[in-house]
């Protein structure tokens, strides 16, 4: 539980990533979205490189340990396609769809997986859905007219709450939240009255 719990904050600090280009922007110290986007890049190509060294040469970090699953033990682990899908959605988007993505990976998620019962479901229990729909509402709200809001919320929740499964390969829902969301914002802004 203790270890769980570790991973639900580590996975929160991620909002410190649109929290630190907010500001930064507010108070105009020069990190524009293209230097975001570098620094995005740059992390989840730290991460991929970090889960090489772990994958294929065996450098093995009590880290590791702490805030990676059993399943994750010969897989990408969920960090790294953490910030690979943040990455993506940063380099894809702007701002206005981009940030609330991240977002809903790096608060909607935890906080979801507290009113779960963490066992491996094809679609999650309402009461999860609901979480994860409100919380992700809630983020989008402040970027994105409402009815791309809640487009990009559905997203987020299908991402989260239903299992995709690749032959025998489970994806992470780190991978599919912010792509799932970001890319139904867009649609709705593209296509749909809002």
């Amino acid at each position: 539980m203790a270890d769980e719990l570790k991973r639900r904050l580590v996975h929160a600090s991620g909002s410190g990533l649109v929290a630190l280009y907010l500001l930064a922007n507010y108070l105009e110290l020069g990190l524009t979205w293209v230097r975001f986007q570098v620094l995005m890049v740059v992390l989840a190509t730290g991460a991929l490189v970090l889960e090489f060294l772990r994958l294929r040469v065996g450098l093995d970090w009590r880290l590791y340990d702490v805030l990676t699953r059993e399943y994750e033990q010969d897989n990408p682990a969920a960090y790294a396609l953490y910030l690979i899908s943040m990455a993506a959605v940063v380099v894809v988007f702007e701002p206005d769809i981009a940030l609330p993505a991240m977002l809903m990976l790096a608060l909607g998620d935890p906080i979801s997986g507290t009113v779960s019962d963490n066992t491996l479901k094809r679609v999650k229990p309402p009461k999860v859905l609901g979480t994860m729909f409100l919380v992700s509402t809630v983020i989008a709200i402040p970027f994105l007219p409402i009815a791309a809001a809640l487009v990009a919320a559905l997203g987020a929740t299908l991402a989260d709450g239903v299992t995709l499964e690749i032959r025998t390969y489970i994806v992470d829902d780190n991978l599919t939240i912010p792509i799932y969301a970001a890319c139904l914002a867009f649609l709705a802004l593209e296509f749909a009255p809002v």
